[in-house]
């Protein structure tokens, strides 16, 4: 009788439900050629593999060369995709030996281009696609997922993927991607999540006549029937996995994004990475770049281009750090200018403040040139967060050499495509002045005979340590000081040498330290805060959260034989001794 997918889900694998064949066919059991001869035989499977015994490391150094014949970088995604639906630990073995090299391809700014062509590529199911057609039956949609110990959920409506809009459910490798770099950079097992792609439909026409397109075809769900059917998925999830089921958003749109948040949070284990991953990432890096203005945050003007729910979440939690420094609220809030599609926000445009940011309007006359208002407003720190690649062009960026001695400029769009500036523009225009982090990655600058390796404020620092220490924890809640805590661990990351170096942000080749070390500041807020509902409170937070992370090395499928003891010297009566009047005799 084939076994069931459940009999090897989790961390206990029954071996006597399992069949030999399966450890080569599913790819959390399989090793390739790194059985070893023991294991073959005793499994049964001698014959189905190719003599030669490989180890994990020479598989990996196979992998690599693999991957490098690869001219481009959608083709060494769909590899490490095949890798992943093949053998699970190389794959994450791969990807944890150099994150550096691999992240730009599994995640930002790759994965963009993945999501583009997701009809092309797409192989084998990943996730749960829950459309708007399962409304009433959402609960049973979840039952369907054979795997009991889920811990974290990354779900998105698919209309605000990256930069690049509306993707639909094209948007599922987004989920699929944090969920990847929750195992690598965390160490989070990967049995314990799960990507989910909410299917609305699309208003991306393009997609809609794409006869690759595997969603709704169909427009957008919007109103009533949308926010009934994000309600009925959020009880649905807690009623499956738990209620302390970390729930994230993923890539929503401004218009349900803040408002999503706001409406769960307080009821809700959940975050929403675009905001507030986002918020956490740049503090850290105004908390580095801190250190070489040598100003308190306090002591800067902020302008942002964007005022959509990433650049208000980031405002939120710099006002937050600076009122954690002493300040009002009111006081912190004035120092934030924002600037949208309809200019600067003013209480006397005329079209009014967006409700997500009215905190930020100011009480002055309105104005559309941007260019104009960091002439006039002279901000210290320019944020972007606009998807307007080139944005800050060179009369900004000079402008930004002259309103500080060492101007911050932050342009944190992606993909790379959209991005308000590259990294050699903002030093070329500022004198080499600038203090530089991008979302993407950009190449190291070259400016008056020196080198500059800029910072890439990629979420990826923040989010799997958050989730981590959030999991270990069992925490009820995340409040947003969670990722104020967050902030200021990675910028602790930070040494003089990057600084020196033009980085604000530590090597990626950190981000696993990076994340356990937020991991247990999480952790430990959450018991302060009598949020965890894990206990016995940990002793010693490193050593435990460390016990409950994935062992990237291959199991051994020998069983582990034993003897019993000798038994002591008894003489044992025969049968007939012992039964001479027949069996009902005694």
């Amino acid at each position: 009788m084939c076994r069931n997918f459940s009999d090897v889900t989790g961390d206990t694998v029954c071996p006597n439900m399992i069949r030999g064949i399966d450890h080569l066919r599913d790819p959390r059991l399989n090793k390739g050629l790194a059985f070893t001869l023991e294991e073959r035989q005793t499994l049964g499977i001698q014959g189905l593999l190719a003599t030669e015994y490989k180890t994990q490391e020479e598989q990996l150094s196979i992998c690599r060369i693999s991957l490098d014949l690869y001219n481009d970088d959608l083709s060494k995604y769909i590899y490490l995709v095949e890798l992943q639906d093949m053998n699970e630990k190389l794959f994450f073995s791969l990807l944890s030996q150099n994150i550096e090299k691999f992240l730009p391809i599994v995640y930002t700014p790759t994965v963009g281009l993945a999501c583009q062509r997701f009809g092309l590529i797409y192989r084998r199911p990943r996730g749960l696609f829950v459309t708007i057609y399962d409304k009433g039956h959402v609960l049973n949609i979840l039952n369907n997922w054979p795997e009991q110990d889920v811990k974290a959920i990354v779900f998105t409506d698919g209309e605000r993927i990256l930069g690049l809009g509306d993707l639909g459910a094209y948007g599922m490798g987004i989920p699929v991607g944090k969920l990847a770099l929750y195992t690598v950079l965390a160490g989070i097992k990967p049995h314990q999540c799960l990507p989910i792609t909410l299917d609305v439909g699309t208003d991306n026409q393009d997609l809609l006549e794409d006869p690759l397109y595997i969603g709704l075809r169909q427009k957008r769900v919007r109103g009533k029937e949308y926010d009934e059917f994000i309600d009925e998925f959020m009880r649905a999830a807690i009623e499956r996995f738990g209620p302390n089921t970390l729930l994230q958003f993923e890539d929503f749109a401004l218009i349900n994004a803040t408002r999503l948040l706001e409406k769960y949070r307080e009821e809700y284990c959940t975050f929403n990475d675009d905001i507030q991953g986002t918020a956490s990432v740049a503090v850290a890096g105004l908390y580095a770049s801190s250190r070489i203005t040598k100003k308190k945050m306090n002591e800067n003007i902020f302008m942002f281009l964007g005022a959509g729910s990433a650049a208000t979440g980031i405002a939120n939690l710099i006002v937050a750090a600076m009122v954690e420094e002493g300040m009002t609220l009111e006081e912190a809030q004035k120092l934030i200018y924002m600037f949208d599609v309809d200019g600067l926000l003013s209480s006397k445009r005329p079209s009014g403040l967006p409700s997500h940011a009215k905190q930020f309007g100011k009480d002055m006359e309105p104005e559309k040139n941007f260019e104009k208002c960091v002439a006039t407003i002279k901000p210290t720190c320019l944020i972007g967060c606009s998807t307007v690649g080139g944005a800050f062009n060179e009369n900004i960026l000079k402008q930004m050499a002259k309103n500080a001695e060492r101007p911050v400029i932050f342009a944190l769009s992606n993909p790379t495509s959209k991005a308000e500036c590259t990294a050699q523009a903002a030093y070329d225009h500022t004198e080499g002045r600038c203090v530089f982090a991008s979302g993407s990655p950009f190449p190291p600058v070259k400016y008056n005979g020196k080198e500059y390796l800029t910072g890439q404020g990629n979420n990826s620092y923040i989010f799997p340590g958050v989730a981590l220490g959030v999991i270990v924890a069992r925490s009820r809640r995340i409040p947003e000081s969670m990722f104020l805590t967050a902030a200021r661990t990675l910028a602790n990351f930070v040494s003089e040498g990057d600084l020196a170096l033009g980085r604000i942000y530590p090597p990626l080749c950190d981000v696993r330290n990076v994340s356990l070390n937020i991991a247990i500041e999480v952790a430990k807020l959450a018991y302060s805060k009598d949020l965890a509902t894990a206990y016995p409170k940990p002793k010693d937070f490193k050593t435990y959260i460390q016990n409950h992370t994935y062992n990237l090395q291959y199991d051994s499928y020998i069983p582990k034989f034993f003897k019993y003891p000798k038994p002591p010297n008894i003489k044992v009566k025969t049968i007939e001794e012992a039964y001479k009047g027949g069996p009902m005799s005694r």
